[in-house]
């Protein structure tokens, strides 16, 4: 009996939201929402289900042991999105010259990866997407680092919590190539050396060395991921360097922008994904205790590699996972549901038709009403609308129909007023 039984939990690595588990997800989804508007990002969404072959095209065979892809009923290689960038990129590219640029996009996103699971890390989460496209300044970065950082200052983190590491991948390939690393191992180097935190540096040697990098030169590129300051990096370059350039000019740029204090050059930072060209970004909570907020970066090539035009961006991808712990470490209790504006109930049958006039008018103002769906005792009713979902209420019993007036509680103050029928 017991083997026929289904199980009430939820796939493995996938989430349930009760309406308690909502208001954590409200509040991050609402800061998201307001930075992009207050930055001035256009919403944009797309199917859930994309194309394999983009996927492929993008990250390589190997993307298929890392996510869920299948086949439809007529054969077609199919996958749940992972992430968004490639759509976007699939979407800018099959609109072309038809769009105005640059363009500033915002999303969020469901994503989907089959993989092993850690902490903050799912096989299920909620991606906050910011992209530019079709701008070659630093500029973009400033806007999609400003938005991002905004939305954490509405969810109460600030420089004093939290740190937006940076570096450039053209940097670090600057730096690779006067150790003779030549421009078709960067690619590899750069996944490897992306794992670190992750895995020990005896692993990521071993990596390299099946790059085909000696051990001298694994030794040297070590010795790189010491350098602590960008001005440490340029003495190691010259003045000549384009990447230092590029990144000089992001740093001035973020002091009128109010970044300064938040901005951290670290040039461990160069993110997993192999379409990243330019600066790129992660942020973390100043303990390090938890992984990566969000990361983010420029890239030159993608939306010509998938068929399009030649067109640069820049994207920030911001989940809710790890900034769910954060703030759930924090709080020093659950965070509450936004309470609804009027609980309204009646007495006897008689008053449901009173009591569903007042609840239409209610909702013509835009005040948002739960309308009881049978009468019920005054003890009954008070005591569920008294459990903090709601501002007001009001039972209407036939006293009320018959004087045309009801009395609206404050629940919170216990203080009373009329109002009409």
């Amino acid at each position: 009996m017991s083997s026929n039984r289904i199980s009430l939990q939820p796939p493995r690595g996938m989430r349930d939201f009760y309406p308690a588990d909502m208001a954590l997800r409200e509040k991050i989804f609402g800061a998201w929402r307001e930075a992009a508007r207050i930055f001035g990002f256009t919403p944009y969404d797309a199917c859930v289900v994309e194309n394999l072959d983009l996927l492929k095209r993008k990250a390589g065979e190997e993307i298929v042991d890392q996510i869920y892809a299948f086949k439809d009923k007529r054969g077609r290689e199919l996958a749940l999105r992972p992430e968004m960038t490639p759509t976007l990129a699939r979407m800018v590219a099959a609109r072309g010259a038809s769009l105005s640029l640059p363009l500033k996009w915002h999303t969020i996103a469901q994503c989907f990866r089959y993989e092993r699971m850690t902490r903050g890390r799912k096989r299920e989460h909620y991606q906050w997407n910011l992209d530019v496209i079709g701008e070659d300044s630093v500029g973009a970065e400033i806007e999609i680092v400003g938005a991002a950082v905004h939305a954490l200052s509405l969810l109460g983190l600030d420089a004093s919590r939290v740190k937006v590491h940076y570096s450039s991948r053209a940097l670090l390939g600057e730096l690779f190539e006067t150790l003779g690393i030549s421009r078709d191992h960067h690619p590899a180097t750069f996944l490897a050396l992306d794992k670190r935190g992750k895995e020990d540096d005896a692993s990521i040697a071993r990596l390299l060395s099946e790059e085909g990098l000696d051990q001298q030169t694994i030794q040297r590129v070590f010795e790189l991921l010491r350098i602590s300051s960008l001005d440490d990096a340029i003495s190691r370059l010259g003045n000549d360097s384009p990447a230092a350039a590029r990144l000089l000019s992001f740093v001035q740029a973020a002091v009128p922008a109010g970044l300064a204090d938040i901005l951290d050059f670290d040039i461990s930072v160069v993110r997993g994904l192999a379409y990243y060209t330019g600066i790129v970004f992660e942020a973390f909570d100043v303990d390090r205790e938890f992984r990566a907020i969000f990361g983010g970066g420029r890239y030159d090539n993608l939306l010509e590699e998938i068929g399009g035009a030649a067109m640069t961006g820049v994207g920030l991808g911001f989940g809710d996972v790890v900034i769910a712990e954060i703030l759930a470490a924090q709080e020093t209790g659950a965070i509450a549901a936004r309470p609804f504006d009027v609980a309204v109930s009646f007495m006897q049958e008689a008053q449901r038709s009173a009591a569903a006039g007042l609840a239409a008018r209610l909702r013509s103002e835009s005040l948002s009403v739960d309308l009881a769906l049978k009468h019920e005792k005054a003890r009954s009713f008070f005591s569920r609308a008294g459990g903090g979902l709601y501002r007001e209420a009001v039972y209407i019993g036939p006293d009320d129909v018959e004087r045309g007036k009801a009395r609206v509680k404050d629940l919170s103050t216990r203080a009373e007023r009329e109002i009409t029928l």
